[in-house]
């Protein structure tokens, strides 16, 4: 019956992303309608003129969109990431941030705005993901010395969490001053504001790559679900499969964060919340997650660049707040049904 479904889900998660994206670019001081923006993309694209003026079309095509296209793409790639590791690692608590993927981009990143490390050479996004690569290969050497399974990747993610969280916190106490403070307090608690279309071309193709890749792999997620061993009797090679799946996840999150900061939450609950209409085969769960996950935090973003206006929030601010609440609800009603 579920299944049934999925080509009505898909369809109506396009529908509401389109929708929300026409509606969300509008939203702010400059007044621009839906219908003008669909009509300056035609002009773009050579098909009539466009009615906004030249300061709108900056506005738009400069600042809006480019945003609400990063909120989209980074909601789609956490949430994505989320189902696959409460899979893969067989925990419902996991999100895409248990490999210590975050903290490892946040003192890559604090290392370049803080100390200068690379600066002019390396940016503060490529300081990030440098930083994330690095957390992630301590993560893969130190389960792998330990024995590879599920909890020592769980642990050893957690303890790399804790190594660069400390680092970044001495780094920022002993070498910034409170400007710098604020400006690295900001970024850790995630932002869209100085996203560019680099940034959403860099990650819409490295979340295209990793969402083909998990999609080729929804039989293995589906066996991953009885435990290592059972998918083992089903002809699943457990290591390999584990090792190219992780990866692929740390990639998306390590792209995501490195562009926009840290967006908790996102990957924690959507999933849970998806899999209420879905249920738990992966084939229809990872498509439509990814989908909910790019309307949310659209519409978080909105939220958080408008709801104290001309102060912006941080999205990661507004993720927790929306996120705990309704993750309590997602647990009461997993607890109803079982």
């Amino acid at each position: 019956m579920r299944g049934a479904r999925l080509p009505l889900l898909l369809a109506g998660g396009l529908a509401a992303l389109l929708l929300s994206a026409s509606v969300t670019v509008t939203i702010g001081p400059a007044s621009i309608t839906p219908a003008g923006v669909w009509t300056s993309l035609g002009a773009r694209l050579g098909i009539g003129e466009s009615p906004l003026t030249p300061i709108q079309d900056g506005i738009v095509w400069g600042l809006r969109m480019p945003r609400t296209l990063i909120a989209a793409v980074c909601g789609a790639g956490l949430a994505l990431c989320g189902a696959v590791m409460q899979s893969l690692l067989r925990n419902p608590l996991a999100d895409p941030f248990v490999l210590g993927v975050s903290s490892g981009a946040s003192t890559g990143a604090v290392a370049v705005i803080v100390l200068g490390w690379g600066a002019g050479v390396v940016s503060l996004s490529a300081g990030a993901f440098l930083g994330a690569l690095l957390s992630f290969g301590m993560v893969m050497l130190l389960s792998h010395s330990l024995g590879g399974s599920m909890d020592r990747v769980v642990l050893s993610g957690v303890a790399a969490m804790q190594l660069f969280s400390a680092l970044t916190s001495f780094t920022v106490l002993l070498s910034a001053d409170a400007e710098t403070t604020q400006g690295v307090l900001f970024w850790l608690l995630g932002s869209f504001s100085n996203v560019g279309w680099a940034d959403v071309l860099l990650c819409a193709a490295v979340l295209l790559v990793v969402l083909c890749v998990c999609l080729a792999h929804t039989t293995t997620l589906d066996a991953f679900a009885f435990g290592e061993e059972a998918a083992a009797s089903l002809g699943v090679r457990v290591g390999r499969a584990r090792l190219l799946l992780l990866t692929a996840t740390a990639l998306l999150t390590a792209a995501l964060v490195s562009s926009v900061g840290a967006v908790g939450f996102v990957g924690l609950i959507l999933p849970h919340a998806t899999r209420i209409l879905t249920g738990a085969m992966h084939a229809r769960l990872l498509p439509v997650t990814a989908l909910i996950g790019a309307v949310f935090l659209v519409w978080v973003d909105t939220l958080a660049r408008t709801a104290l206006d001309p102060q912006e929030i941080p999205v990661g601010v507004v993720t927790s707040l929306v996120g705990v609440p309704a993750f309590i609800a997602v647990l009461y009603r997993s607890r109803r049904q079982t």
